[in-house]
């Protein structure tokens, strides 16, 4: 008697999920639309133009005075930041502060980078750091 339960139960489960799932997946694949998205894409260097690695950087929109984002540049000295379209302006700048070079050199932020975004487009930038 358990046993014929557990079938139909499945069964029933089965039936249902057959029903349910399409529309569950279908209104799932419109609200995992990708909204649109600017790009600010940079490479952070040191002083002897070579990349750096593990260096923080920093975004903040230009209005505001904290910063929005932070974010560290990867083995390339490259980082990635998706913002809002639309038309606004960003500062982007590096954070030195506790960057630590294996010779003992220290490096100073260069000077700040100013990017204006229009729509769903890609800015590319360097930070350029030098020595204190």
């Amino acid at each position: 008697m358990r046993r014929i339960r557990l079938i139909v139960g499945g069964a029933l489960c089965f039936a249902a999920l057959s029903v349910a799932l399409p529309a569950v997946l279908a209104h799932g694949a419109e609200r995992g639309k990708p909204s649109p998205y600017a790009l600010i894409f940079g490479t952070v260097w040191d002083p002897d133009g070579h990349p750096l690695y593990a260096v923080q950087v920093k975004i903040r929109r230009a209005d505001q005075k904290k910063a929005r984002w932070e974010l560290y540049s990867d083995h390339n000295g490259e980082f990635a930041q998706r913002v809002p379209v639309g038309p606004a302006d960003y500062i982007v700048w590096a954070d030195v502060k506790r960057y630590k070079l294996d010779d003992g050199r220290k490096l100073q932020a260069g000077t700040e980078v100013k990017v204006h975004i229009d729509g769903d487009e890609r800015s590319d930038i360097g930070l350029h750091l030098s020595w204190r």
